[in-house]
């Protein structure tokens, strides 16, 4: 059973959505042992590390400073894939806390956005980025 079938289905977590089923899209994904990965293709039986999803994101029931750019630049239009798009960007910005655009665009061109939120996405991350640096 894929992973993402445990969350949703058996756990209650909604946040990671099915997409495509072939880890294309990167609505699934979730982080395993701090790194993102598509939960739609990876059998719960070879997770053997803490699994966070967006609600696990923030310290404390927090908003991550992520979520709050997401809402402060308006990101998400129908927000389906949302949650794996902030998925993945924290994992860029826990690598690289002063990303380039070219650096933004690498690391979440496997997310998909139908609505073509990609302009605000990338908004969001810089500010997420420089609130998280102490607000240069």
């Amino acid at each position: 059973m894929p992973l993402l079938w445990v969350l949703r289905d058996e756990l209650g977590i909604k946040e990671p959505k099915y997409g495509c089923g072939i880890a294309q899209c990167g609505a699934c994904t979730v982080h395993v042992g701090g790194s993102p990965v598509r939960s739609c293709q990876l059998p719960v039986g070879s997770v053997w590390s803490d699994v966070k999803t967006l609600s696990g994101l923030g310290a404390g029931g927090a908003l991550h400073p992520l979520q709050t750019a997401w809402i402060e630049h308006q990101v998400a239009q129908c927000g389906y894939c949302q949650s794996g798009q902030i998925m993945q960007a924290a994992d860029l910005l826990a690598r690289n806390p002063n990303p380039s655009d070219a650096d933004i665009d690498a690391a979440m061109s496997a997310n998909l956005c139908r609505c073509g939120a990609y302009p605000r996405i990338r908004a969001a991350i810089k500010a997420a980025a420089a609130s998280m640096r102490g607000g240069e």
